[in-house]
């Protein structure tokens, strides 16, 4: 009987949940079944047709979620595409001029100055191109498509209960390619949770309020688990004879180890009881950072591992670091050849996932893995000499 009773509440359970719209297939179908979804959700009938009314399925976010080239460049390159003197000394001015809305949120949340002012650099120029696709459509359009639907589908109805309160004009906000909006690119979802009015006009405004955009970024980075008042990324010397098989993301050490080891700060001091990981974006020949527990966040926000580097380094640099050593790295890989490895890398039992040319994190994982294997240098970067031997 309790079996019974288990299976038939199951199943009286599941006669009552939303069907789920299916990714693929008819567009107008899909709009169909999610406006049902949302209904059943509890959103207002009326607010849910009119919210879909304006909404098209955008081949231009589908050319752009699949055109993203700019990752497969070095960390080199990729940060001298995003960082300018120009640049920089605008971030300091912005940081001198919201130096109020700063120090509220250095002592409501703990998040550096640099850290968000480089977001705001990086995702829309400090707010001077904030992106023209029409998000509705886009969110819509990328839940549709089965590449990520678990991810852009509740993006979909948090815009629904934006609009429900006033905040999203379906017809008219426009923001970047996947969905975000604002001066720091929010998902909806992402203002639902951690959206602050920061200049008390009771609204959250990010494409046009400056404070509205800052604290919302901070208390999203708090909610990612930031930790007050700690480092995230410095650039560090290191010795020729280090064990280079002990860097990279996924290995942390105290920083007295590393200390004694020989590795040393450019500038400043290493902070003590922390721990941290030894990062080679390019090799042990190329510039080397201490990532410390903030610098994990940074995922959260971003997960390229060359995008997430950069961010970091540049806020440094807003903050007064120095800009770093470039070295002299080995010849990396071009896209096709990055493909081919990751290929290899696959056929040996590494999960790399895609091979999309891009040097990520579990990329660099395979990459050391074969290269202490090999007897060559364990530092992730692979080079035309690790490909050739695989």
């Amino acid at each position: 009987m309790r079996l019974l009773a288990i299976v038939t509440a199951l199943a009286l359970a599941a006669t009552s949940l939303p069907a789920l719209a299916a990714c693929g297939g008819s567009f107008q179908n899909f709009v169909r079944d999610m406006k049902t979804e949302a209904v059943q959700k509890g959103h207002d009938r009326a607010a849910v047709d009119r919210f879909f009314s304006s909404v098209r399925q955008s081949q231009s976010v589908l050319r752009a979620d699949r055109d993203q080239g700019m990752f497969q460049r070095p960390f080199l390159d990729f940060s001298n595409n995003l960082i300018s003197d120009a640049r920089l000394r605008k971030g300091q001015q912005l940081g001198r001029q919201y130096d109020a809305v700063f120090d509220a949120i250095d002592r409501r949340y703990g998040v550096s100055r640099g850290v968000l002012l480089a977001f705001w650099a990086f995702e829309t120029a400090y707010g001077t191109y904030q992106g023209d696709f029409n998000t509705a459509s886009a969110l819509v359009t990328l839940a549709h498509d089965c590449r990520r639907p678990d991810l852009f589908r509740p993006q979909v109805f948090a815009a629904i209960e934006l609009y429900e309160r006033g905040d999203f004009d379906p017809g008219t906000t426009t923001g970047a390619w996947a969905g975000e909006i604002g001066m720091l690119q929010k998902l909806p979802r992402d203002i639902l949770e951690s959206g602050v009015d920061g200049d008390g006009d009771g609204h959250v405004r990010l494409k046009t309020s400056a404070p509205d955009a800052l604290l919302s970024g901070a208390a999203m980075l708090s909610k990612f688990g930031w930790r007050p008042g700690e480092p995230w990324l410095q650039e560090v010397t290191v010795p020729a004879t280090l064990d280079w098989s002990q860097t990279g993301i996924h290995s942390t050490q105290p920083v007295r180890t590393w200390a004694a080891q020989g590795v040393k700060p450019r500038n400043g001091v290493l902070p003590k009881n922390l721990k941290a990981s030894l990062i080679l974006p390019q090799g042990h020949k190329g510039p080397a950072f201490l990532t410390y527990p903030n610098f994990n966040v940074y995922f959260d926000w971003n997960q390229s591992f060359t995008y997430v580097v950069t961010a970091a380094y540049f806020a440094t640099l807003i903050e007064g670091a120095p800009k770093m050593k470039r070295g002299a790295p080995d010849k990396g890989l071009n896209g096709q050849q990055m493909v081919a490895l990751q290929k290899k890398l696959q056929a040996r039992g590494h999960d790399v996932g895609a091979a999309d040319g891009i040097l990520g994190a579990r990329t660099r994982i395979a990459v050391q893995k074969e290269q202490k294997r090999l007897g060559l240098p364990a530092d992730a970067w692979p080079t035309p000499a690790l490909l050739g031997a695989l």
